[in-house]
């Protein structure tokens, strides 16, 4: 079902927004230029302590007390706050990003991925929507609260954690198992991956096609990561060898590199594309889900990512000279699989490799929640508050985010970073792409929009 709020209001937002909305294109650009590259190994993991301190003192300037938090060890900083709100017997509501980013090499840049330029009115640099932007806007917008007086009706738990980008098991999941004291008394969460517009049958020249729509995150694919052993006779490179460890492996990621899991339409994703159908007049036929994603344009990407699981391989290790056949040869796969998927996806996987083929598994949870309530609403009603005539529907994320470990908790999640985004712009592409950046005017719009969900949720 697309959501439209009736009577939803269509004003500015209340004067205190402004001093928001004049910060939060500075706050993102020092915060990209802050270094926290993540590249997941230990030995040169990063460090978001700058970046978390810098964080605490924006939030102390403001009046707050920040709790700096380091997770599962030294340089790995977390910031959390709480602002009371109206009715402490309501369940808090936490709003949650993740401070460190993905590897960026600069010769292939446009400007130095760590630079926070501001040209051509966009933000440019590693992380501009993976995303310090929405740290700027929860950060923008937690100073103006607190600064203003606002008193909003429920608690607010703003967190800002690190490690997101190689699983939280350094950031949140540790601060879920270690800190849970912080997130005390909260029932739902935001975070990342939600809430961005899509121009429904936008022209190649920018030119709107037809109305905009906001996707909001209401589920997530689990992540599972397969570490792959074959192992063989170690020999002579110049002589015979029938049991090489190297073709073994290659054979069996080649295999799964081929194979196509199953189509399985998911709520969210019916929804959606139900919701599309509806908004654009073309037919959705649930027999052929792929016809209504092809003709997203950009969008069929994410979208077509969450019409069944993935296996893709990532890594492969092998030999150590080039005339000796190892004897052992390695290989990592990132899986995503949809809720409800996992032991069939274990199963199929298995039956590809192949029994030579030696597993090792770690996993995170899918995620899932319903399209609905009153903060759904909330949600709806915020951005038809700036942005007049606008749709939300739901939408299942084919990666994954903090919301794994905050589930555990009992949270319920979604994935809600406003932003109003020019109908031309290929968005998704720049999740860990090369010249990531984000409009200067989605960043204020969605301060303003960020501003008016927390003061009604």
């Amino acid at each position: 079902m697309v959501t439209t709020p009736a009577g939803a209001s269509t004003g500015g937002a209340e004067p205190v927004v402004g001093a928001a909305v004049a910060e939060v294109v500075r706050l993102a650009s020092e915060l990209i230029a802050i270094d926290t590259t993540n590249t997941g190994d230990a030995e040169r993991r990063g460090s978001e302590q700058p970046a978390a301190e810098y964080v605490a003192a924006r939030l102390a300037e403001a009046g707050y007390e920040p709790a700096y938090v380091e997770s599962g060890g030294r340089g790995r900083g977390n910031v959390v706050v709480r602002l009371p709100g109206a009715d402490p017997a309501r369940g808090a509501l936490l709003v949650h990003g993740h401070l460190d980013v993905v590897p960026a090499d600069a010769s292939e840049w446009s400007v130095h991925p760590f630079s926070g330029e501001v040209r051509d009115g966009y933000v440019w640099g590693r992380g501009a929507v993976d995303m310090k932007g929405m740290l700027a806007m929860m950060l923008a917008v937690a100073r103006a609260l607190r600064r203003g007086g606002a008193r909003p009706p429920r608690d607010l738990i703003f967190a800002f954690v690190a490690d997101e980008e190689a699983g939280g098991f350094q950031g949140a999941r540790w601060l879920v198992e270690h800190r849970p004291e912080l997130f005390e008394g909260a029932t739902e969460a935001i975070g990342e991956v939600g809430g961005f517009s899509v121009t429904l049958g936008a022209q190649r020249d920018g030119t709107p096609g037809g109305p905009r729509v906001y996707l909001v995150q209401t589920a997530e694919k689990g992540s599972v990561w397969l570490r792959l052993r074959a192992r063989g006779t170690a020999g002579h490179g110049s002589l015979l060898n029938e049991d090489n460890a190297v073709v073994k492996l290659a054979a069996a990621v080649s295999r799964l590199g081929g194979h196509r899991f199953p189509l399985v339409l998911t709520g969210p994703v019916r929804e959606l594309l139900q919701g599309l159908a509806e908004l654009t007049g073309h037919p959705f036929d649930e027999r052929d889900p792929q016809a209504t994603v092809a003709r997203l344009g950009g969008l069929s990407r994410l979208v077509g990512a969450a019409l069944r699981d993935t296996a893709n391989v990532t890594m492969f290790e092998a030999g150590y000279k080039s005339n000796v056949v190892p004897s052992v040869a390695r290989a990592t796969v990132d899986g995503r699989v949809l809720p409800g998927r996992e032991a069939a996806f274990r199963a199929e996987v298995e039956a590809v490799l192949g029994p030579e083929i030696e597993c090792e598994w770690a996993s995170l949870p899918a995620v899932e929640t319903r399209f609905g309530g009153a903060l759904v609403d909330a949600m709806a009603a915020s951005l038809v508050g700036e942005d007049p005539g606008a749709r939300i529907l739901p939408y299942l994320l084919p990666a994954a985010t903090d919301a794994k470990s905050f589930q555990r908790l009992g949270i319920r999640t979604f994935g809600f970073a406003p932003l109003r985004l020019p109908p031309d712009l290929d968005f998704t592409a720049l999740f860990h792409g090369v010249d990531e950046r984000v409009p200067v005017d989605a960043l204020e719009f969605g301060t303003r929009v960020l501003y008016r969900f927390l003061l009604s949720c």
